[in-house]
């Protein structure tokens, strides 16, 4: 699909800026990301837009991206009647009891150290490899996993958006 034939961002520029807010608060929790979105509009592309959302993740203060990740619930435990961390959380839904009792457990070793829930972008991710990235990450110093939460928030708004340009309006 060409960004410029595509008629999402000209769907998303034409949306009322509290219609644009609630629409960008979905993809990402954090308003300071959605007010620098909110003031860039319109944006000529899907490309431009998202070279936008990753400048302005780039900027996230710390404050900022704890903002965000209290938007994702943790990974095996989708909000309920929240089809966006459903579908995002696939990979888990059809886990084992066992890896779900561990990613359970994971999930709150994780939150004990960093204070937060693990992110990560689940989109097309098994359960095994979410799994395998928390034991892996656990690990890391709190900066490192900062950076890592940054990208992770990128790709996960990255693909939001995408799904936000290209809804009809039904």
């Amino acid at each position: 699909m060409t960004s410029s034939s595509t008629p999402g961002p000209a769907r998303f520029n034409a949306l009322t800026e509290s219609a644009a807010t609630a629409a960008l608060h979905e993809a990402c929790a954090s308003s300071a990301w959605g007010s620098k979105l909110l003031s860039q509009r319109p944006f000529p592309t899907v490309e431009a837009l998202f070279a936008a959302s990753d400048a302005a993740m780039a900027e996230l203060t710390d404050e900022d991206l704890a903002e965000a990740m209290a938007g994702h619930p943790p990974i095996g435990r989708p909000k309920p009647g929240d089809p966006t961390s459903s579908r995002e959380q696939r990979g888990m839904a059809g886990a084992s009891e066992e890896l779900k009792a561990e990613m359970l457990e994971l999930n709150l070793a994780y939150q004990e150290k960093f204070g937060h829930v693990f992110l990560i972008c689940a989109t097309g991710a098994t359960g095994e490899q979410m799994r395998d990235a928390v034991k892996t990450r656990i690990g890391n110093t709190a900066e490192q996993e900062r950076e890592i939460v940054r990208t992770e928030l990128g790709k996960i708004n990255r693909i939001r958006l995408t799904r936000l340009v290209e809804e009809d309006n039904d």
